[in-house]
């Protein structure tokens, strides 16, 4: 079930919404406030946030640019009681995805949770997340805390070849054959100095690593 979070002081819109969720088979989390719903954003990573324009203390605009200065790309529709061009457009350039004005259809609220769930679904797939580092399979990009990392060409199908196999073991013999080929005649010293280059990179601890875990006398793992 996705879990949608709605950020809006208004508990009685929250509470019709939260049940029209509920009933479409949605997983509702409820916030009265910016900070709050901030929390809630980073902990419980829903799939979709709704936000009020109109927050006590932090308003939906600067909730908008600390989710993405923070790297949170999940969907955003924000809701408000104003129809104004100028102002939709300036909070679809700070990173809102989608904007309705007060009083809404449920109708067309669903509707736009459901379009935007899916066009979110079909980016995941080309989107790997694990621990503080995000890989772009379609932009061919490596990220670690908003930050691009640079890794050479055979560093960065290493990783993807551990990306399409999580928690498997995989020998040094099978990594060589896929990443670097038959016909190349590196070593298995190769992958190890490779890996070592990886963890340094992209582990907290290069020494222990959470991700890029070695299994001894056989090979490496990959866990996210």
């Amino acid at each position: 079930m996705s879990k949608i979070l709605l950020i809006d002081d208004d508990e009685n819109l929250s509470d019709a919404i939260g049940l029209m969720l509920e009933r479409e088979q949605y997983t509702p989390i409820l916030a009265g406030d910016a900070e709050t719903g901030f929390q809630k954003a980073l902990s419980l990573k829903p799939e979709l946030l709704l936000v009020d324009l109109r927050l006590p203390g932090m308003g939906g605009a600067d909730l908008c640019k600390q989710l993405r200065a923070s790297s949170i790309e999940t969907p955003i529709i924000v809701l408000s009681g104003i129809a104004d061009e100028v102002e939709k457009i300036l909070l679809l350039e700070i990173g809102a995805d989608d904007y309705m004005v007060k009083p809404f259809s449920p109708r067309e609220l669903l509707a736009r949770i459901r379009a935007l769930l899916r066009r979110s679904s079909a980016r995941l797939e080309k989107l790997v997340r694990f621990g503080d580092v995000e890989v772009d399979l379609e932009r061919r990009t490596i990220q670690r805390q908003g930050q691009e990392v640079k890794a050479t060409r055979l560093e960065y199908e290493l990783l993807t070849f551990f990306l399409h196999n999580v928690d498997r073991p995989l020998t040094r013999d099978m990594i060589l054959n896929t990443v670097w080929g038959f016909e190349a005649y590196p070593n298995t010293r190769t992958v190890d100095a490779h890996v070592v280059r990886l963890r340094q990179k992209l582990e907290v601890s290069p020494n222990a690593p959470r991700h890029l875990l070695t299994i001894h006398g056989l090979g490496y793992r990959f866990v996210t």
